[in-house]
This record gives structure tokens, C-alpha cells and sequence, in this order.
């Protein structure tokens, strides 16, 4: 199959290598997504996703994306990564640099990496721009919008043990990420990672699929805040809502993974839990579930996902059908059926005066303000994975 003799190239790119480069090599890729979606069944304008950007217009800007990556070889132990992208960021498109960092292969089995990293927060968190990696045009979003960090600068070490059926692999990671952005109620607010600590453990088997567990952890401080307006009744005057603040608060993310794929057959499954102290929304979790089945080029698969809040639920089917169009490219198309319950809004998106309104009616009995609705839709999906 073309997809899977083209997966040690998609993980090259998303993970830290096995072993470092002789001194002089060098290994230079690409690798991106050109997509679109549009959001049907919502009849207000309503936007959907990680920043905003599936809406009822066809767009490009929630999907697409594009990557470089060099690894160089210093020394036969010491080697250089740089991975750089261009996407979209809410509605401008922005250079990034995802990966810079130094890696130290001090034995065979433990390589230590020091620089900026990604932050090992999903079973998927490394390949998140590497589209060809994984089955979906759109990765899960129930899951994978629960932390937006993607990188952070610090230290990690990663070691390795072969196993007669596989391998077992531990991950350590901190560091720090700040002056990051974090969207919420249809803008952009700063936010602070402090003493980031992570674990993780992947159980790689030759032939019942990988298992991965891992837990991370920072001390957050952000403030999100807007102005709003007052309802007649009090006055009508604009003020200046806060939302949420926090001052080093620690966040806590648990997730247990795993994925099997033997050519015919593939799963991919993932649970998280978010936490964060004296955060009122108490804590969020998330948890998805997919089965596919390849026929010749043809990858057909289907996906259950469900997020709980205090707030209420969003639960989502997703059913896709991939074709190889070349060894290194892959045409994907879904169709994701989502659904909110208990006044949730989910991924949805609410401005900040409409989450104002509810948050106005609640304390109020429905006296002032608005009350919070569900919301539901069918997004659909068309984009091309690529890496060279």
C-alpha cells in the first residue's frame, strides 16, 4: 500500500529520530495541507473550531498548511532540527518555528534534546502538521482542542529499549512557553506556560499497535477579558468584562492513546482530562474513537468523538474516505455530523458579549440577558496531505 510504505517518512518528520545523523548528513523535507470546509446547519453567522475558521463560506484557512523540516549532523552524536510552517492563525497567515533544538545521542538508546520542542501533550502532538501521518483531514476536534500549545522551549530526553516484540519508549520533558496566544470568544488573548513538566510512555508492538500514556503539567497565567454591553435594563453602557484569570494557576493534562494499523485494518483512539485549579468549568473530558478499512488506494473509516464539560456535551460522527494519488499524496474528504447538549456551545464559537448575555441570564433566572442555546451542525471537508 502506498500509505504505508510512505509512514516511516511521516513519522521522520513528526518525531525526534532513532539515531542521530553521521556527521555531514543532512535530511530536508516538506510536507503540508492544501484543504477546505464549510459548516452547514447554523444560520447565524455561527463559526466552528480551534480559531474560528470553519464557517458557512468555503475556506481554505482552517486546513491548509505548510511545512520544511532539515536535520544536520554535527558530529557523528551531535545533530541540528529546525522545522518551520506557514498557517493561519484566526484570519492572517503566519510563519512559525516549530522546532529549533539540539540533540546529544548519548547511547544507542537515550538521545537528549535541548531547544524548542514540541510539547508532548497528544498521542498525535508531534506529527500535528504532518496531515499524511494520521487518517483524518481534520484531526479529531472533541480532543485536540483542548490545549493550543504546541511547542514550548526547554529540554527533553527520550529513551528507548527494544523488546523482542517491539520497543517501549519514555519520554521527560520542561521547560517553558511564553507570550504564546490562546483563542477564546472569537479573539486572540497572551498566555503564559511556566514550569511545563511532561511524561510519557509508548509501548510500540510488532503486532498489536502502539499504547501511550502520558501526563503533562504548567503553571498558567493568562487574563481573558472584552469589552461589553450592559442590557437596557442596567443601563446599556459598555464595560469591560473579565472572563478568566489566572496567576500561575496549575493546569493538569492526562491522555491514554492507542493505534494499530496492519495494513488492512487500523484504530485510533484517545481519552484526555483537563484540569485546571480554581478554574470554575471544573474538569473537561474528551475522548474518541475510529475504525477504518483500506481497499486497495481506498481508506474508508468512521470516528464517534464526545466532549464533556460541566457545562453540557458535544458528541460528533465523522465518516471519511481517503485515496493515494501518489505514493507521497493523499486526497482525503469527511463529512462530521457535531451536536451540543445542556447550553454548550463546545467548539463552537460564542463572542464574548454572547457568552456576556448567558453567563447574565443565568445569574438572573432569565431576567436579563440571553440564554445559553445548543448548537449543531454538518461540516464537510476536502484537502490534499502531502510530504516529499
Amino acid at each position: 500500500m502506498f500509505k504505508v510504505r510512505l509512514l516511516p517518512l511521516a513519522i521522520c518528520l513528526a518525531t525526534a529520530p532513532a539515531f542521530a545523523l553521521e556527521q555531514g548528513e543532512h535530511r530536508f523535507n516538506t510536507f503540508g495541507t492544501v484543504g477546505i470546509t464549510h459548516l452547514g446547519g447554523e444560520d447565524d453567522g455561527r463559526s466552528y473550531g480551534i480559531t474560528g475558521q470553519t464557517t458557512d463560506s468555503w475556506r481554505g484557512d482552517q486546513l491548509s498548511k505548510f511545512g520544511a523540516q532539515i536535520q544536520y549532523g554535527l558530529t557523528d552524536t551531535l545533530g541540528i532540527t529546525a522545522q518551520v510552517t506557514a498557517k493561519p492563525a484566526q484570519d492572517d497567515w503566519q510563519a512559525n518555528i516549530e522546532w529549533l533544538y539540539l540533540s546529544w545521542q548519548t547511547t544507542d538508546n537515550l538521545m537528549l534534546r535541548v531547544g524548542r520542542l514540541r510539547t508532548p501533550v497528544y498521542m498525535y502532538s508531534e506529527s500535528i502538521d504532518v496531515g499524511f501521518s494520521y487518517p483524518w483531514l481534520r484531526l479529531p476536534d472533541e480532543v485536540y482542542s483542548q490545549v493550543q500549545l504546541s511547542n514550548y522551549e526547554g529540554v527533553d530526553a527520550v529513551y528507548t529499549v527494544p523488546l523482542s516484540y517491539g520497543s517501549v519508549t519514555f519520554q521527560v520533558a520542561g521547560g517553558q512557553a511564553k507570550n504564546r496566544d490562546i483563542f477564546a470568544f472569537d479573539d486572540m488573548h497572551d498566555i503564559d506556560y511556566r514550569k511545563i513538566f511532561g511524561a510519557n510512555v509508548s509501548l510500540a508492538s510488532n503486532d498489536f499497535g502502539t499504547l501511550r500514556v502520558g501526563y503533562v503539567e504548567a503553571d498558567i497565567s493568562a487574563k481573558i477579558e472584552d469589552v461589553v454591553r450592559l442590557p437596557a435594563a442596567l443601563g446599556g453602557t459598555l464595560i469591560n468584562q473579565s472572563f478568566r484569570a489566572y496567576d500561575r494557576q496549575k493546569g493538569k493534562f492526562i491522555s491514554i492513546g492507542y493505534q494499530y494499523d496492519n495494513g488492512t485494518w487500523l484504530t485510533s483512539n484517545e481519552w484526555t482530562s483537563r484540569s485546571i485549579e480554581a478554574d470554575n468549568s471544573g474538569t473537561i473530558d474528551a475522548f474518541y474513537l475510529m475504525g477504518g478499512r483500506r481497499f486497495g488506494e481506498f481508506l474508508a473509516h468512521v470516528t464517534y468523538a464526545q466532549l464533556d464539560d460541566d457545562d453540557g456535551r458535544q458528541n460528533s460522527w465523522t465518516l471519511g474516505l481517503n485515496y493515494n494519488l501518489l505514493p507521497n499524496v493523499v486526497l482525503k474528504s469527511e463529512y462530521k455530523r457535531v451536536d451540543t447538549s445542556g447550553g454548550y456551545d463546545g467548539v463552537f464559537i460564542r463572542s464574548a458579549q454572547e457568552a456576556f448575555d448567558n453567563a447574565l441570564s443565568d445569574s438572573s433566572n432569565g431576567a436579563l440577558g440571553s440564554p445559553a442555546r445548543n448548537f449543531d451542525g454538518d461540516i464537510i471537508s476536502v484537502g490534499v496531505d502531502f510530504v516529499f
